[in-house]
């Protein structure tokens, strides 16, 4: 089953490259402007999460074939798609089949450009960097 969390990990890796969450009942279609705000998600992103959340069943990731609802039902997981690493729903039954959403990507995976990422902490991120430069000067 995938957690919350992976949810939303997923939908944020989708987010940065375009893909929209689409409501059809609704007629709309949500892709944050901000994705995270320092280490975190960003507002924008935890209020589309909300409204996400409260529609589950009837939105999905633009080209998914799975509603947010049922990606959090124990018939799913998310796991990294073996082609691009991004994350990707795999049903758990084995006679349901899906395919990452990188493949209606023309250019996809670039590894020319940076990749989707999750959100950073930054203060850690630096002191990783100060501890190994404190190493190196010692050698």
């Amino acid at each position: 089953m995938a957690s919350e969390a992976q949810v939303k990990h997923y939908l944020a890796h989708w987010f940065q490259l375009g893909k929209q969450v689409l409501l059809p009942k609704r007629q709309q279609k949500l892709c944050p402007s901000q994705i995270f705000a320092g280490n975190t998600y960003s507002r924008e992103f935890e209020s589309y999460w909300q409204y996400i959340s409260a529609a589950g069943a009837d939105c999905y990731l633009e080209g998914a074939g799975q509603t947010i609802r049922q990606l959090l039902s124990p018939e799913w997981e998310v796991v990294k798609c073996t082609r691009c690493q991004m994350p990707c729903p795999v049903a758990i039954s084995r006679d349901t089949s899906s395919a990452c959403l990188c493949v209606d990507l023309p250019s996809w995976p670039n590894t020319k450009l940076p990749s989707p990422r999750v959100a950073i902490d930054n203060q850690i991120y630096l002191a990783r960097i100060q501890q190994r430069l404190a190493r190196s000067s010692y050698d």
